[in-house]
């Protein structure tokens, strides 16, 4: 019977990271989320094993590292990673499958956003941790539901730590929150008891803390894609070695020497109340949002303003070169990183999508193609079809998709502005963005202001589970032949037993060659 509250509030004078201890292991034992949140889930989980073996099995550099690594690290107590059934330490098949859920850049995003609590810090983070609980769940002998569990145990930490403290703000990459979920369900699901879980998470903030100097620069590394699996590798790890003993700092959150307190001045206190759910539909996880192709989430609105346009103004498919202009407004910190002045010469994919330039003249170019396939303005019937028609690939960011000459002529036409004010206070709630395209005879074709773009966990207009059924497909056929089983056995994940969740990945990932 479920002892615990809907929610779990840990104000800012308690110890949170015993708290966070404390919630973990009551969470795998009493918490009872809601149908939703299970489905929801399980859509992101499956959307992050399809970018990650697409990755794979196009042989990405850092996940096709970190396998090798992997390998070096045989146990035969360990968990497989995607593909296969050699058994290695835990820490190890997690980081591989993290660093290739991550690599394409295209899985789950949170904005944290809670506006009812006023808790609207908007960190980012992406649904990269998974990993963490199948591991976990394979180690313990356990089923599907129980990796279920755990999952959305790992959203619910980092979603709600993402809602009341910008990383961000502080140049610290937003995979801090995901590490300290990591420990505590890890912790949690391995029979950690909460002064353990403080323990490891102590570790993991006085220790490991990342740098957003991962991500910036002109032309972005292997740091960036491998981020979270790197900090939820260390993460595991300190919580191994507090389950053996070793005793971290106790309390960290309100330490005075924390990174939490070094940055927001506080007389003692924690810089922020933290507010979790144990029951119901009211998880983070129902907050986050689905990218529906390879692209940096930031550019959703204007993905949506483009389509829009096309769809409304089929003559400027027909007619591209009557296009003079394309106007994109946009938000902090959009405008900042994706429309940083150096992203507009992108001269590798990890740098190509975050460049709103070229994503949006990437669509575009798309588009006018398809129109000149079909002979016909409308290259697809509605917003959905729209979505999947146009749909960004991985090979939409390989050296010749970069250097495309089409692609560098839309691009030339862009101009990028902030918006200002109008357009800051309505994020992280949406994804302000609006795009205008003045045309050579003076017409100005404007998408409007968009807030919830197709994807978007506020929208309510997209076929959400349409759009990502093409988009499993797409991405699934680089990594197999036929990837309906693997989709519809994730998608059935928490009817899977034991043995079941213990042969998950066991399924061969075609060799589609090196991407380049």
């Amino acid at each position: 019977m479920l002892s615990a509250p809907m929610t779990v509030h840990l104000e800012p004078n308690v110890n949170q990271a015993l708290g966070i201890g404390q919630f973990a292991c009551d969470f795998m034992h009493n918490a009872r989320p809601g149908a939703l949140v299970e489905e929801r889930t399980k859509l992101f989980h499956t959307d992050s094993v399809l970018c990650g073996i697409s990755a794979v099995a196009l042989g990405t550099n850092a996940p096709v590292l970190l396998r090798q690594e992997a390998l070096e690290y045989r146990r035969d107590d360990g968990v497989p990673f995607f593909g296969s059934t050699v058994k290695v330490a835990p820490e190890k098949a997690i980081v591989a499958n993290s660093s290739a859920v991550r690599e394409w850049d295209s899985n789950g995003t949170n904005f944290g956003f809670r506006k009812e609590l006023g808790f609207t810090a908007g960190e980012f983070g992406h649904n990269d941790f998974y990993p963490v609980a199948i591991a976990a769940a394979q180690m313990k002998g356990r089923d599907g539901a129980w990796a279920l569990k755990g999952m959305m145990l790992s959203d619910e930490i980092r979603g709600r730590l993402a809602e009341v403290f910008s990383l961000k703000t502080y140049k610290i990459d937003h995979v801090v929150h995901g590490a300290i979920a990591s420990a505590a369900t890890w912790g949690a699901m391995m029979g950690a008891t909460p002064e353990q879980i403080e323990s490891a998470i102590g570790m993991v903030v006085a220790h490991y803390i990342p740098w957003r100097a991962i991500r910036a620069g002109k032309q972005l590394s292997d740091s960036k894609g491998a981020s979270a699996a790197i900090s939820t590798e260390v993460a595991v790890l300190s919580m191994m070695r507090s389950m053996r003993g070793f005793i971290g700092p106790k309390d960290i959150f309100r330490n005075p020497e924390s990174m939490f307190r070094q940055f927001e001045k506080t007389q003692g206190d924690s810089p922020f109340p933290l507010v979790m759910s144990t029951q119901g539909d009211d998880f983070a996880v129902m907050g986050m949002h689905f990218k529906l192709g390879l692209y940096e989430h930031q550019s959703a609105g204007a993905l949506q303003g483009m389509i829009d346009l096309m769809r409304k103004h089929p003559e400027i498919l027909e007619k591209p070169e009557s296009i003079k202009n394309i106007k994109i407004v946009a938000y902090e910190p959009a405008f900042g990183i994706i429309g940083d002045p150096a992203k507009r010469d992108p001269k590798t994919r990890q740098s190509a999508d975050h460049s709103m330039v070229y994503i949006v003249g990437t669509l575009l170019r798309k588009a006018v193609e398809k129109a000149a396939e079909m002979k016909t303005g409308r290259i697809a019937d509605g917003n959905d079809a729209m979505w999947k028609t146009l749909f960004l690939a991985p090979h939409d960011y390989d050296p010749a998709a970069i250097a495309n000459k089409v692609t560098r002529g839309y691009m030339e036409k862009m101009t990028f502005e902030h918006g200002g004010p109008e357009y800051d206070r309505n994020y992280p709630d949406g994804i302000p963005t609006s795009v205008v395209i003045t045309t050579t005879d003076g017409r100005s074709l404007d998408s409007g202001f968009v807030m919830y773009p197709s994807g978007h966990a506020r929208n309510t207009t997209a076929d959400l589970k349409g759009i990502l059924a093409n988009k499993f497909e797409q991405l699934g056929k680089l990594a197999m032949d036929d990837p309906k089983p693997l989709v519809e056995k994730l998608n059935s994940l928490e009817r899977l037993d034991a043995k079941q969740l213990a042969g998950l990945y066991d399924f061969r990932i075609a060799d589609r060659g090196k991407f380049e």
